[in-house]
C-alpha cells in the first residue's frame, strides 16, 4: 500500500475502535448518569408535591410481597407467567416470567409488573370513561363473579357496577404472555351513554435501577432501544426514556399530542429484553399518547390508548376486546401474535436497529441453525461459515492482491531509496511497478467495507435478542455476557475470584480481568497481520502492530458469543489467506516460523 492508503486503512481501524469506545464513554455513560440524576429529581418532586389527582396516594413503599398481600386479588398461572390481578382497578400489577431468571446461578424468576406501592411499580389495565369521567378507573371495586384461578384453560369473569353502567370483563390468558380483556358494557340507565376504552400502562421509579432489578448487569444497555415503542398508523414510534421524560416531541405526534390510527397497532414500554404493551381492539380507531401533564407535574410515566367511543342506548350492550402483553421479546412468540392476532409489525418490538435489513435476516438464520445443530453456540460457528462463503471470491481477490503487494515489498523499498530526493518520480516508478505486476494497493482493503457493517449488524443481533440470554456453550455459561474467564483467576481455576471482580482492581484490573476469548481474538488478529505487507513507515508499523492489543481489550466487554464469532472468523480468514499466499509463492512470517521450528527439531533429532 502507498502511505496515503496505509493512513486510510489505519484511520478506518482507529475509527472502528474509537466509535465503540467513544460511544460508551461520551454517549452511553453520560446519558445514564444524567438520566439517573433526572429520575432522582422527578422522585424528589413527586414526594414534595403532586397536583395530579389521579396519582396513587402517597405512602411508604412496601416490599412486593407486602404490597401484594394488602389487596384482594385473582391469581393467574400459565406456562410462561404467573402472578395476580389486583381487583381494585382490575390491574395486572404482579407478573413474573417463569422461563427467565435474574442470573444464570440465581433461579429467581424475573418480576416484570409490580404494585404501585412497591419499589419500581409497573402495571397495566384498561379503564372505561364517559366523556372526561372515568367510570371504571384506577381503584374501581371489581368483583370476581366466576372462576377461581386464571389459567390458559380457565378464564375468570369480573364485574363492575357503577352509576348507570355494568361492565362484565372476561379475562383470559394464553400459553405465552398475552392477556385478553373481553368487556361487555351494558347501559342500565334511562339515558343514552357514550363510553370509550382507555388502556393504561404506568411505571414508577428510577429506570436504571429497575433494569438492574430485572436484568442484572444490563443497566447501561446503550445499544438497545429502551423507552416508548409502539406501532400506529403503519409507523413504528420510538422515544428513549431520557427524551421521553424530558417531554421531547416524538416523530409523528399530532398537534394534540396523540398518535391516531385506523390500521391497528400497539403501544407500550420496551426494555432490553422485556415489553409491556397495550393492544386495543384492532378494527376500532384508537390513539396512543404519553401523559405529559403528569410527567411535567413530577408524576410517574404513563402511556395510554384511547379507543373510539361506543354509543349505548338505554338497556343496550356492546362488547370490545382489548389485550395486554407482558413478557419477553422472543421473536417466534411475537411473530405468532403478529400473524394470529393481526398485530402489525409486532416483531419490531425487538430493536433491530439501523441495519434491520441485516440484523433481522441474521437472527432468523441463527435461530434456524440453532434448531438444526442443537445449540446457539454451534449455530454462531455455522453462521460464520455461511457469512464467509459468499464472500470467498471477494476475499480471494483481496488476498491475491495482498500476496502481490507482499512480493513487491523489496522492489518498492529499493525504489523509495533510489528516488528518495524526488517524491514525484518515486510515486511514478512505484505505480509503474504495480501496473507491470498487476498489483492493486487498495485490493487488500476491500473486505473492510463488507466487514464493518456485518460487525455492527451481528453485534446488534446478538446483543438485543433474548434467545442468546443465559444460553450456555462449552465453558461459557451465558453467550450474551462477556467472557467469564480471566487471566487473574487462571481462566476459572480459581473460582472465588470472578472476572467482574478482577476488572475492578485499580490499575491492573483491565489486564488481569481479560478472558480467554478476547486473548484468542488478539492472537488471531496478530496472526492475520503477519500475512499482510507491513507499512514502510516505522511509526505506522508500530501502531498497526498494537491494534490486536487494543482490540483485545475492546472485545473484553463484548458478549462472548460475538467474540467467539470473530475468533472463528479470523481463524478461517487466516487459513484462507495463508493458502493463497503459498499458492502465489509468498513466504509468510508464520511460514518462516514453522520452517525454523521444523529445522531445529530435525537438528535436535540428529
Amino acid at each position: 500500500m502507498e502511505k496515503e492508503d496505509q493512513r486510510n486503512f489505519l484511520l478506518a481501524m482507529v475509527l472502528m475502535v474509537g466509535l465503540v469506545l467513544g460511544y460508551q464513554k461520551f454517549v452511553a455513560d453520560p446519558a445514564a448518569k444524567k438520566y439517573e440524576a433526572q429520575q432522582a429529581a422527578i422522585e424528589a418532586a413527586t414526594q414534595a408535591a403532586s397536583t395530579d389527582t389521579t396519582a396513587e396516594p402517597e405512602a411508604a413503599l412496601k416490599s412486593v410481597d407486602e404490597a401484594i398481600a394488602g389487596d384482594p386479588r385473582v391469581a393467574f398461572e400459565g406456562a410462561s407467567v404467573d402472578g395476580s390481578i389486583r381487583l381494585a382497578g382490575a390491574r395486572i400489577d404482579d407478573l413474573s416470567l417463569r422461563k427467565h431468571f435474574l442470573t444464570v446461578e440465581d433461579k429467581q424468576e424475573v418480576r416484570l409488573f409490580r404494585p404501585a406501592n412497591a419499589e419500581f411499580g409497573y402495571f397495566a389495565t384498561f379503564y372505561w370513561a364517559d366523556g372526561q369521567t372515568l367510570v371504571a378507573g384506577r381503584n374501581s371495586p371489581w368483583t370476581l363473579v366466576s372462576g377461581d384461578k386464571l389459567t390458559p384453560t380457565t378464564p375468570v369473569t369480573l364485574r363492575l357496577e357503577t352509576d348507570g353502567l355494568t361492565i362484565d370483563r372476561t379475562v383470559s390468558l394464553d400459553d405465552e404472555y398475552m392477556f385478553t380483556f373481553t368487556d361487555t358494557v351494558t347501559n342500565t340507565s334511562d339515558a343514552p351513554r357514550s363510553v370509550r376504552a382507555i388502556g393504561s400502562i404506568e411505571r414508577y421509579g428510577e429506570y436504571q435501577k429497575f433494569l438492574e432489578a430485572t436484568d442484572p448487569g444490563s443497566s447501561r444497555a446503550g445499544a438497545a432501544h429502551m423507552g416508548l415503542m409502539g406501532e400506529t398508523d403503519g409507523n413504528l414510534r420510538l422515544k428513549k426514556f431520557k427524551p421521553l421524560i424530558q417531554l421531547k416531541k416524538i416523530k409523528g405526534e399530532a398537534a394534540d399530542g396523540t398518535f391516531p390510527t385506523d390500521k391497528g397497532g400497539w403501544w407500550g414500554l420496551s426494555d432490553k429484553y422485556w415489553l409491556g404493551a397495550l393492544i386495543p381492539q384492532q378494527d376500532v380507531h384508537f390513539a396512543g399518547l404519553v401523559d405529559k401533564r403528569k410527567i411535567a407535574a413530577g408524576g410517574d410515566l404513563e402511556l395510554r390508548t384511547e379507543s373510539a367511543a361506543l354509543d349505548l342506548a338505554p338497556g343496550a350492550s356492546a362488547t370490545m376486546t382489548n389485550r395486554i402483553f407482558g413478557g419477553a421479546k422472543r421473536y417466534q412468540v411475537l411473530r405468532d401474535y403478529q400473524t394470529s392476532l393481526g398485530i402489525p409489525n409486532f416483531v419490531d418490538a425487538i430493536d433491530w436497529g439501523f441495519f434491520f435489513f441485516l440484523t433481522k435476516p441474521f437472527f432468523i438464520v441463527l435461530e434456524w441453525l440453532s434448531g438444526v445443530v442443537g445449540s446457539f453456540g454451534w449455530a454462531i460457528l455455522a453462521f460464520t461459515l455461511m457469512v464467509k462463503l459468499p464472500l470467498v471470491p471477494l476475499y480471494n481477490q483481496s488476498y491475491k492482491s495482498m500476496a502481490k503487494m507482499k512480493k513487491l515489498q523489496e522492489p518498492t523499498a529499493e525504489i523509495r531509496e533510489r528516488f528518495k530526493a524526488d517524491p514525484q518520480r518515486q510515486q511514478q516508478e512505484i505505480m509503474k511497478l504495480y501496473k507491470e505486476e498487476g498489483a492493486n494497493p487498495l485490493g487488500g482493503c476491500l473486505p473492510i467495507l463488507v466487514t464493518i457493517p456485518i460487525f455492527f449488524a451481528l453485534y446488534k443481533t446478538l446483543y438485543v435478542t433474548i434467545e442468546m440470554r443465559h444460553t450456555p456453550f462449552l465453558f461459557l455459561k451465558d453467550l450474551s455476557a462477556p467472557d467469564p474467564t480471566a487471566i487473574g483467576n487462571l481462566f476459572g481455576l480459581i473460582p472465588w475470584w470472578s472476572a467482574t471482580d478482577l476488572k475492578t482492581v485499580p490499575f491492573v484490573g483491565m489486564i488481569i480481568g481479560i478472558g480467554i476469548l478476547p486473548l484468542l481474538y488478539g492472537a488471531t488478529m496478530a496472526a492475520l497481520q503477519t500475512l499482510s505487507p507491513p507499512p514502510p513507515d516505522p511509526m505506522q508499523r508500530r501502531m498497526i502492530q498494537f491494534m490486536p492489543l487494543i482490540f483485545m481489550f475492546v472485545f473484553g466487554g463484548f458478549p462472548a458469543g460475538l467474540v467467539m464469532y470473530y475468533v472463528w472468523s479470523n481463524s478461517l480468514s487466516f487459513i484462507q489467506q495463508y493458502f493463497i499466499m503459498r499458492r502465489n509463492g509468498v513466504e509468510t512470517e508464520i511460514g518462516k516460523f514453522i520452517k525454523n521450528l521444523v529445522t531445529r527439531g530435525a537438528k535436535a533429532a540428529d
